[in-house]
């Protein structure tokens, strides 16, 4: 399989080997920010318990949050591919765009201008350091893809997309795909 450098709106797949980690096992990141100082990035596959109108009572919507990574777990983040509905949003690559103004988006929801299929929100977010990212990848902690699914990303069933991943990954890779999520159980 031929792994790519990381980019601003790569997909970093987190290898079967990482099991363990509680942040990243089985993850699969939606690289926001890659540069030489550090990497931002959101986590698309894993959802929390709870949804937008649990954390904020007057946003009456049921969108799922998801758990964006370890950093900054008490700030809600969000990525969206509407940014013509909300100012100020910063694009990612590929139709995806990320923050905007927070106070448009809930005007948005409250008058069904947008739907979950257009936004996702996330608790938390992960970052690296400087060059904490590229050693990572040097040893072999994550593969890098291409986010072929473009804006179409933010609507990706999180159930089955790291299982997806692997075995169109094929090759060893296949056989994790189907590996209990923690091998204890097995």
């Amino acid at each position: 399989m031929i792994t790519i450098k990381p980019k601003k709106g790569s997909l970093l797949i987190a290898e079967p080997s990482i099991i363990g980690d509680v942040s990243f096992n089985r993850s699969i990141v939606l690289l926001a920010d890659y540069s030489s100082e550090g990497s931002i990035g959101f986590i698309l596959n894993k959802p929390l318990e709870f949804t937008i109108k649990d954390l904020i009572p007057n946003m009456d919507a049921n969108f799922k949050v998801y758990n964006g990574g370890p950093v900054e777990q008490d700030n809600l983040y969000f990525i969206h591919k509407v940014p013509e509905l909300i100012p100020d949003s910063i694009e990612i690559s590929l139709g995806v765009f990320w923050g905007g103004d927070f106070n448009v988006v809930a005007d948005l929801i409250a008058n069904n201008q947008i739907k979950e299929k257009d936004i996702r929100f996330f608790l938390g977010y992960s970052g690296w350091g400087s060059n904490q990212l590229d050693q990572e990848l040097s040893v072999n902690s994550w593969v890098v893809t291409e986010n072929v699914y473009q804006n179409s990303i933010i609507e990706k069933d999180y159930e089955s997309f790291w299982k997806e991943k692997m075995l169109e990954f094929g090759g060893e890779y296949s056989i994790w795909s189907n590996a209990p999520e923690n091998p204890s159980y097995n």
